[in-house]
Parts: C-alpha cells; sequence; structure tokens
C-alpha cells in the first residue's frame, strides 16, 4: 500500500481538523495532494508531530487533531505514546506511517524492520485503541471511524517504502507557521 493512496482517501475526511505531519514525504505528498490553512508541517522536527498534535488536541478539546507520523519519526520519542495515554484525548487520532525505514534520510531500515511491534507498543503504553492496517480500504475506515467515535487512537499503517522524487514543499515553512497559527485564532473566535 502507498502512502500517497492512504492520503488521498481521507483527505475530504481532513478539511475540518487540524493536521500534523512529520518532515519529508508525508509533508511533501499531503501538499500535493492539495494544500490547506489546517495543514501543520512540522519540518525539522523529527520525532515531535506526536507531542505537537497532543498539545493541540489538549489545548483545543473541542477541534480533532490528526497526526501524520512515521515508524522513524515515533521511535525517536516513544514516550510521546505513554503521554497520549496517560492524558486520552478523545479528539486525537495518530497515525503511524510504516514503512520500515527512515525513506526521508536515505531509507536506512528502523527496528520495525527487525520486528518492533508498534501496535503492541502502543499497546502497551496504554493507548486505548490501537491496530494495524495493511490495505487502503482499512485505512480508509480506519481513520473514519477514529475520527467518529472520539477516542484516541493510534493507527499503524503499514506502506511501501516509496515515496515523491524529491520532499520539497511549495509552501514557505515560516509561511505555513503563520497561517496555521491563524487558522487557530480563527477557530477561537467562532
Amino acid at each position: 500500500m502507498l502512502r500517497l493512496d492512504c492520503l488521498r482517501s481521507v483527505y475530504s475526511e481532513l478539511k475540518d481538523c487540524l493536521v500534523v505531519t512529520i518532515m519529508g514525504a508525508v509533508a511533501a505528498e499531503l501538499q500535493s495532494v492539495g494544500h490547506r490553512p489546517n495543514f501543520f508541517y512540522l519540518q525539522h522536527a523529527m520525532g515531535l508531530a506526536s507531542s505537537t498534535g497532543l498539545g493541540l488536541a489538549m489545548c483545543l478539546p473541542e477541534q480533532h487533531v490528526v497526526v501524520f507520523d512515521g515508524d522513524g519519526s515515533l521511535l525517536m520519542n516513544l514516550g510521546s505514546l505513554t503521554t497520549m495515554a496517560r492524558y486520552r484525548p478523545k479528539n486525537l487520532t495518530h497515525v503511524v506511517f510504516d514503512n520500515e525505514s527512515l525513506l526521508s534520510v536515505g531509507g536506512f531500515p528502523t527496528a520495525t524492520n527487525t520486528g518492533t511491534d508498534l501496535e503492541g507498543i502502543a499497546r502497551a503504553a496504554g493507548v486505548p485503541r490501537a491496530f494495524t492496517v495493511h490495505s487502503v480500504e482499512t485505512f480508509h475506515s480506519a481513520v473514519r471511524k477514529a475520527m467518529h467515535e472520539k477516542e484516541l487512537t493510534t493507527i499503524i499503517a503499514k506502506v511501501e517504502a516509496a515515496g515523491p522524487s524529491r520532499y520539497v514543499t511549495d509552501l514557505s515553512l515560516l509561511e505555513n507557521r503563520f497561517q496555521f497559527g491563524r487558522h487557530i485564532q480563527s477557530l477561537k473566535q467562532h
């Protein structure tokens, strides 16, 4: 399954959410589907998408937050799973695209390539709903269900180690920060 196909399958569901992505391929592919002001591309902060999403979910409990993470990024910050489980924000859906590699920085294998089970780790950390999907259809269904059932969920999406030929986005990172901040301010005013 390709990550880009997964992103395309849930794109329409993301219009009313706050979306945080990790660096590299995820950010570039989501932007290639179509940028929105509610998308925050967390470049140059590998490992922190889950923590950023958790903070947003806790500060804005009426707003659903979707995090698009990667296996390498999550492995750098496994403690975020225990913190998410401790606070259990019902408005947070944590998606981990597991391609068993650090694709965006050279394709080196991650620990999931040798047997580390991110779903098992999430469950052991206390995340109430964690599961692994292997097809675009089950991915789409899992994300929709997580968003509508309003329960902290971590979805491990097993994807191919394939991505765009380049990881540069068309949007200035500084402008993305300002635009995302303005979007959050507009939510608070309504």
